[in-house]
């Protein structure tokens, strides 16, 4: 499993060699909208019109077209949102939290990454230290990412009620040692879900190993298969088509 071991070690190792604040989206939004929105946002601040810094009385004109209620298309609720998150005062980021608590669900997405933005910007401003942000379709929280993992039974077979309770109690008893936080745990007739959270500098397929390795103390009844992505979580019907597969190799996105 050398090729696959390096792949989680280089992970690991690009962000050891990463010194600032990282910024992570605990929000998911999918990565080609956030693509979008920067590509967005980086136009805008070239063109500067109008010109920044935006003074609060302009960020509060802003802000109330943005909250008029009135019928407004999608992309002018997308530029009165950039024009906050790019105008490089903070009456705009506590104006984008207050949008944020009761967001237009067409522009839901579009607003937390502005507020992301207007934060990364005033800290830039207000700090020495670099600001760092990472972009993952599933988000995270803190320093922390969020992961997706379907782990397989061995040979396909049926979990017994025992080897359930095994891996609830051995999950929720490991995981939050290392620091990680369990947002989800299914456990379905011959796989397991998980979603959690990881320090981005932890080592991913090392944790998982160990508390896999923990349940089989009891029988060897968890495979070695396992999918780990921080893109999506997988439907039902990619999970079965997962199971059909052949195959003991462990794979990751």
């Amino acid at each position: 499993m050398k090729e696959e071991g390096d792949v989680f070690k280089k992970f690991r190792d690009s962000f050891e060699k990463m010194d600032g604040h990282f910024h992570i989206l605990e929000q998911r939004v999918p990565v080609e909208l956030q693509m979008e929105y920067f590509k967005h946002s980086e136009e805008k601040r070239k063109e500067n019109q109008p010109p920044r810094p935006l003074s609060d009385q302009e960020c509060l004109d802003v802000f109330g077209l943005l909250a008029s209620g009135k019928e407004t298309e999608k992309d002018e609720k997308r530029e009165l949102l950039t024009l906050l998150a790019t105008s490089k005062n903070v009456k705009a980021y506590s104006l984008l939290k207050e949008y944020v608590q009761t967001p237009d669900p067409e522009v839901t997405d579009w607003a937390f990454m502005a507020l992301m933005e207007c934060r990364i910007s005033l800290e830039s401003e207000l700090s020495d230290e670099k600001q760092i942000y990472i972009s993952t379709g599933l988000g995270g929280k803190g320093e922390k990412l969020r992961f997706y993992v379907l782990i397989l039974s061995t040979d396909k077979k049926p979990f017994a009620d025992y080897q359930k309770q095994i891996i609830e109690r051995e999950f929720a008893y490991f995981l939050p040692k290392v620091d990680c936080e369990i947002e989800r745990l299914t456990i379905g007739e011959k796989f397991v879900e998980l979603v959690f959270l990881i320090p981005v500098r932890a080592d991913i397929k090392g944790t998982l190993d160990i508390v896999i390795n923990e349940c089989n103390q009891y029988g060897n009844f968890l495979s070695d298969i396992f999918t780990i992505t921080n893109v999506k979580e997988l439907t039902h019907a990619e999970i079965e088509e997962i199971i059909n597969k052949n195959g003991n190799s462990k794979t990751s996105d």
